[in-house]
């Protein structure tokens, strides 16, 4: 005798199977750390040092760069990038890769800087902090 249940257990098999798929997230991670670390290409010129680092996403005001001697530290916060409330919700999340939240980053410096000289500028993305070197003498 043919089991007249088989096809409906074929069709909740193949149910699960669909839900698995639609609510299946891919994630990137860096490690499960509490922070992430932003690029950074560093430059020395003749009389100081260029520091870029690659922070799109980030409010001038959630950044915080504080330079000593011989060290520069940056810190900061980039919020989770999010559709918009006017845009439809999302129904789930394909992929997760952007880095977000806090961020640090520490460059130890080869000579001594003027740390009440230093600038930075948020440009296009980038950060560009220039450090100029204390005059030797």
């Amino acid at each position: 005798m043919k089991n007249p249940f088989r096809n409906l257990r074929e069709i909740q098999r193949d149910i699960g199977d669909i839900a698995v798929q639609l609510t299946h997230v891919q994630f990137v991670s860096s490690g499960g750390s509490a922070s992430w670390r932003p690029a950074l290409n560093a430059f020395r010129c003749n009389d100081q040092f260029i520091v870029c680092l690659e922070l799109g996403g980030v409010e001038r005001s959630a950044i915080e760069v504080r330079a000593e001697a011989r060290r520069l530290v940056i810190r900061g916060t980039r919020p989770l990038p999010e559709p918009a409330c006017n845009e439809p919700p999302a129904l789930h999340v394909l992929a997760l890769e952007i880095d977000h939240g806090p961020f640090e980053r520490l460059l130890e410096l080869p000579a001594d800087v003027e740390p009440d000289r230093v600038t930075a500028e948020l440009r296009n993305g980038l950060l560009w902090i220039k450090l100029p070197l204390r005059p030797q003498g």
